[in-house]
């Protein structure tokens, strides 16, 4: 059981990362057409799709991504709490 909530956690972990790294990109011109940037694309766009339809820009600021990193870090705060409940 330990096991599972270890993956999990590193799983949010390098995720985490992968969003930040893929929203710093945007501040590059033409970071994202890169190899690296495409394959963030694909791994991080679909995650923040929702966010971005439920949250409008701000002028020409998406905020989106910032609460889409939020909630990630509330989902690996939960884990570690259910982790700590059950161990």
């Amino acid at each position: 059981m330990e096991l599972i909530f270890v993956i999990l956690g590193k799983v949010i972990y390098y995720y985490s990362w992968a969003l930040i790294i893929y929203i710093l990109m945007s501040w590059f011109p033409n970071a994202r057409e890169s190899a690296i940037g495409q394959f963030l694309a694909k791994i991080c766009e679909p995650y923040l799709e929702p966010f971005r339809k439920i949250i409008p820009p701000i002028g020409m600021m998406d905020i989106s991504p910032i609460v889409a990193f939020l909630v990630l870090n509330f989902a690996s705060s939960g884990l570690n709490s259910v982790y700590g409940w059950l161990a």
